[in-house]
């Protein structure tokens, strides 16, 4: 008796494409990344970041000194926002950005291949469950 393996549960996952991204003319790249795996643009939006939106995102780096340059840069330019959809759908997508800092990102990775910077490094995408849900909420109020 042959028995199918379950298939991976759906999952969300918040992405925002940075404004260097944006700048350099890299979305339509960066979203064939995302789609040529396999995942599905649930929702899409282009906006500029605020200063108190960086604040709410980025809360728990607030106090780090890392930090204002952080929120000048993401403030810097429009982003784009979306939730993609997928199996396993939060580490495709960090599989797919490559690591934080793109001078140390594998090639093939969107960040190995496009980013030489930690701070502007592109992409950035939910690390948890939890995390998607939380920022989810905050970028597409009501999104289920």
């Amino acid at each position: 008796m042959t028995t199918t393996p379950p298939e991976a549960p759906t999952q969300r996952s918040f992405v925002l494409i940075k404004p260097d991204a944006v700048r350099r003319g890299l979305v339509g790249a960066v979203l064939a990344r995302f789609e040529g795996k396999g995942l599905r643009i649930v929702t899409m939006e282009l906006r500029q970041v605020t200063g108190e939106e960086s604040d709410q995102h980025y809360a728990e780096h607030v106090d780090r000194p890392f930090y204002p340059p952080l929120r000048a840069f993401i403030t810097s330019g429009p982003s784009v926002a979306l939730v993609l959809e997928g199996d396993e759908a939060i580490e495709v997508v960090r599989a797919l950005n490559g690591a934080t800092d793109g001078r140390k990102a594998a090639p093939g990775t969107i960040r190995g291949d496009f980013s030489l910077s930690n701070r502007e490094n592109l992409v950035h995408g939910s690390d948890s469950p939890e995390s998607a849900a939380r920022e989810i909420a905050f970028w597409f109020p009501g999104l289920g």
